[in-house]
């Protein structure tokens, strides 16, 4: 099954697109606890990887080599099983 490219609004890093997508732009900052709905990750034929942040703005896309970003993933996943 062919994946999606994600299309940024580049100046908020936000997406209209759900997880299972690519991104091609990066948000740069650190994002809330208590913004983040769910985490889901980009999928493997991507050529950058990264962690896909429901929010209540919308969906960001953050690089899965930021420390808090695999931290914040990680807390999820465990807190979900």
């Amino acid at each position: 099954h062919d994946f999606i490219s994600v299309i940024l609004l580049v100046a908020r890093g936000v997406s209209k697109t759900p997880p299972g997508s690519c991104c091609y732009s990066f948000f740069g900052k650190k994002i809330p606890k208590t913004e983040i709905i769910s985490i889901a990750k980009t999928h493997s034929k991507c050529s950058e990887k990264a962690f896909v942040f429901n929010t209540r703005r919308g969906y960001i896309c953050v690089s899965q080599t930021l420390d808090w970003a695999k931290k914040a993933y990680e807390q999820r996943q465990n807190r979900d099983q």
